[in-house]
């Protein structure tokens, strides 16, 4: 679990590895201090590809000391690097988000290189597409256990001691198919559906303690997730045309939204699902 240091300045921790208290900017100071996480402590999972990976590395570059969390240990070592070179504190820690045990001790392991975390994202997801009536008992358990156990378990893990802090974000990664069906996705469909409502209960039990939890919803973007669709051009076209922008997503265009929603800026945001789809949920 290697951890990369930088040259940038940020808040000390605590001796006690956890992260000092915030406070506020003197008054007049730039607006752009709203979206600082300097002093913060993010965990993303899924963070080492896709939409996940996009999320850690503008978290990192907004000033949080980042833990990415997810299988591959190459994929892994690589954004770390990355973020090193970018002159970003990082750390990795591998666990298989399937399984329980695993996700439980990679939760401990990843409280380790900088203290508690103060932003937790779960952006690692999993899709087996066969069609439903096609779909098994296990290929079902593995859906539940990446897509919703996993938040559900990293929620139960860090969201009460961020209570108990005072301040901490919560964001988790939902789907277009929380809200509507898609082919052949089924047991997907069902997994983010659930993590749709996995929000909002986690909000109502600790938004009251100053711990924002929202979900983001994207549209379709080209990632290791979504490979057999992105392979088709005729059905990526599709979905593009589908869109009020006119293209489809990518893992770029979250950057805005978790800054946002790992923020101050977002101190009145909680409960919701914040749809970064170019317009697609609207047609």
């Amino acid at each position: 679990m290697p951890v990369r240091p930088c040259d940038r300045p940020g808040s000390p921790l605590t001796p006690t590895g956890h992260t000092p208290a915030y406070s506020a900017p003197p008054p007049g100071q730039d607006f752009l201090s709203l979206f600082s996480l300097t002093g913060r402590t993010a965990l993303v999972t899924g963070g080492s590809s896709g939409i996940g990976r996009a999320i850690a590395c503008a978290l990192a570059k907004a000033g949080a000391r980042v833990v990415i969390m997810a299988r591959h240990e190459g994929q892994l070592a690589d954004t770390v690097r990355e973020l090193a070179a970018a002159g970003c504190p990082a750390a990795w820690v591998s666990a298989d988000l399937a399984d329980r045990a695993a996700t439980q001790r990679g939760a401990a392991a990843a409280a380790e290189p900088f203290g508690e975390p103060d932003i937790v994202v779960s952006a690692a997801g999993v899709n087996i597409r066969p069609p439903l009536g096609e779909l098994t008992a296990a290929d079902w358990d593995t859906l539940m256990a990446v897509n919703l156990t996993a938040p559900f378990l990293l929620g139960q893990r860090f969201g009460p001691p961020m209570a108990e802090r005072g301040w901490g974000r919560i964001i988790n990664i939902a789907s277009q198919q929380a809200v509507r069906a898609f082919g052949n996705s089924g047991g997907y469909g069902a997994a983010k559906a659930g993590v749709a409502g996995l929000t909002r209960s986690q909000s109502e039990a600790w938004a009251p303690h100053g711990v924002c939890c929202n979900a983001i919803v994207p549209g379709f973007v080209a990632t290791p997730l979504t490979a057999e669709v992105a392979a088709d051009p005729v059905r990526s076209a599709a979905l593009a045309a589908r869109t009020m922008i006119g293209r489809n997503g990518e893992p770029e265009d979250f950057e805005g939204v978790a800054i946002f929603l790992a923020s101050r800026a977002s101190d009145y945001v909680t409960g919701q699902m914040i749809f970064v789809d170019g317009g697609l949920s609207a047609t």
